[in-house]
């Protein structure tokens, strides 16, 4: 069967086609995964302004679409799956009416996809190069769910959520820890401003930090690991960027402009978050005898932490899963995958009518 996969939760409109050969074990294959981006839109404002992200994702779906039909070489698809939440209400809304009209046209199923647990299953996923090179786009997905993968600890990192998840099974859910204000990509977007680095500040942070070296540390900058030995799972980095501020304006112009303390600062950030993460995750990987670790959302892009993590589980004998790199931000293929699993679970609204957009949906 081939499933379209529709993400408008934010800035990123997604469209993809994903093709599944049914059998004991699924085997799926990328047709196209089309992507319009918004960050030159959203720059000036040092994040992501909703109304200009809504009438962005309107102009943009119509395009999306035709450039991932046309690169799937398909007309239609047996089923159309959606992102309903979490996410920005306007920007969810344009994703879903715009669904519900193509589900109509067609005469397929639409259906309704957790924005988290997209996120949640690309983790499974690894890209191997298709056979054959012409089309360029068309990628294997190598699905990996064998017997040793569950129960999981999914951390799953973006600009909008930090949330560690006990995976029992695909489709069964249970959030053990959250962040309590700040997202860590939240967090680094907002650093990365207060350093006057341009927005999104997550890969701006990592650029500078990879360019710090240890013998140029000059500032002897230390920055908290806030919540690390709490004996809950939850987070909490808006200490750390109140951090990062003091620190910041305690120095004179000419040194916290300087390329040096940019650096330092970047590489104290970025270890802080990621301690704080993956002190965490470890802990509930003991905790809850997970047999693998999943690491998804945007922030899953960043090289320190995938590295850190491998490292860390492979230290307890726990697996890591993880998406490739250009899989890590928001797309249509993580909800076309997370799409057909819901579809096949036959655990969806059948009425498209009654699907709206919920904000502030929780993964379990």
């Amino acid at each position: 069967m081939t499933i379209l996969g529709i993400e408008t939760s934010c800035d990123d409109t997604g469209i993809a086609v994903l093709e599944v050969t049914e059998g004991e074990t699924p085997a799926f294959r990328i047709l196209s995964n089309a992507i319009a981006s918004q960050i030159d839109v959203h720059q000036e404002y040092g994040g992501v302004f909703p109304s200009l992200a809504k009438r962005e994702h309107i102009k943009n779906l119509p395009i999306t679409l035709k450039k991932s039909l046309q690169e799937s070489g398909v007309e239609k698809t047996d089923a159309i799956a959606v992102t309903y939440g979490p996410g920005l209400a306007p920007c969810l809304w344009t994703g879903i009416n715009f669904a519900k009209e193509l589900a109509q046209k067609w005469n397929v199923p639409l259906v309704p996809v957790d924005h988290m647990e997209g996120h949640l299953l690309i983790g499974l996923t690894a890209n191997e190069k298709s056979q054959n090179p012409k089309p360029k786009f068309q990628t294997n997905l190598n699905f990996q769910v064998p017997n040793d993968v569950f129960p999981a600890v999914a951390l799953i990192v973006s600009g909008g959520h930090t949330q560690l998840v006990l995976v029992k099974d695909i489709g069964d859910y249970q959030l053990i820890g959250e962040t309590r204000d700040d997202a860590a990509g939240e967090c680094f977007d907002k650093t990365a401003r207060i350093l006057g680095l341009p927005y999104p500040g997550g890969p701006e942070i990592a650029k500078q930090a990879a360019d710090f070296k240890i013998q140029n540390s000059n500032f002897k900058i230390s920055l908290p690991r806030p919540m690390m030995h709490t004996k809950d799972y939850d987070f909490s980095f808006s200490g750390l960027k109140t951090a990062v501020l003091y620190d910041y304006k305690a120095r004179p112009e000419q040194e916290r402009q300087s390329k040096e303390y940019i650096q330092e600062m970047a590489s104290e950030i970025q270890q802080s978050v990621i301690d704080v993460l993956l002190h965490k995750t470890m802990k509930a990987a003991e905790e809850f005898g997970a047999k693998s670790v999943i690491l998804g959302g945007g922030v899953s892009a960043n090289d320190e932490l995938r590295h850190v993590l491998t490292n860390k589980a492979g230290a307890i004998n726990v697996k890591t899963l993880m998406p490739p790199k250009n899989l890590s931000t928001d797309n249509g293929l993580m909800i076309a995958l997370a799409g057909y699993f819901t579809y096949k679970a036959n655990s969806y609204e059948k009425n498209p009518e009654n699907i709206a957009a919920t904000p502030n949906l929780r993964i379990a």
